[in-house]
């Protein structure tokens, strides 16, 4: 759908609400994953090395690779939306908001424990604004986008999008450990099992992206 076509859409009720929680605790989940010190999810491996190289904080370069992502968007064909201009404005704020009030976790058990609360709120979260159908995140777009373009499952091609900017992100100093092995591999798969729960179905023909209507198809089996 067209930013136009998205805001006259139905069930905007739900819609809303769905859309600026997901953003929030999409952004606090991903600094959770960060605070846990195990190593963070492919993105936030990226963003911490674009933290460190340019001297920003971690909001600031979050909000920076957003804004270059959506260049890629380009020849994927993406169109954006409502949710992919919020999601620039507002996960990059949550994540340091976030970091300003949480706790740093002491010793391993603790650290497990926000590495493994981060992974799974990642990705409810991340499959809760993109099913308020508002649009995919600049990041999200490129898995979108992907999906449409390849046919492949969402759980595939987000592995392999974590994977390859993981590297990129390592390169730059990002820090890469156990953690990260474990959100890369798990993101995709996890994304892939809540998004069909928590997409909303819109009443007009044919609204639902078509990566989005092929986990749905799935999901009904």
């Amino acid at each position: 759908m067209t930013a136009s076509a998205q805001v006259r859409a139905g069930r905007k009720a739900r819609r809303v609400p769905q859309l600026l929680v997901g953003l929030v605790g999409y952004g606090a989940a991903v600094m959770t994953l960060v605070q846990s010190g195990l190593g963070a999810g492919g993105w936030n491996v990226l963003t911490e090395g674009t933290a460190r190289t340019l001297d920003i904080s971690f909001g600031w370069a979050t909000n920076l690779i957003s804004v270059l992502v959506l260049l890629v968007w380009i020849p994927l064909r993406e169109l954006p939306g409502v949710g992919t201009l919020l999601n620039v404005a507002v996960v990059g704020f949550a994540a340091d908001a976030a970091a300003a009030v949480l706790p740093v976790p002491q010793g391993v058990p603790a650290q497990l424990g926000y590495l493994l609360f981060g992974l799974v709120a990642l990705a409810f979260f991340d499959a809760l604004y993109l099913g308020a159908q508002f649009g995919s995140g600049p990041r999200d777009g490129i898995m979108t986008g992907l999906v449409r373009l390849t046919r492949r499952p969402v759980a595939a091609v987000r592995t392999a999008v974590e994977v390859s900017v993981a590297a990129a992100g390592w390169l730059l100093g990002g820090t890469v450990g156990f953690g990260t092995v474990l959100v890369v591999l798990g993101t995709g798969p996890l994304v892939g099992f809540f998004l069909p729960r928590v997409t909303v179905r819109l009443p007009a023909p044919g609204p639902v992206p078509q990566a989005f209507d092929t986990e749905l198809d799935r999901s009904d089996g």
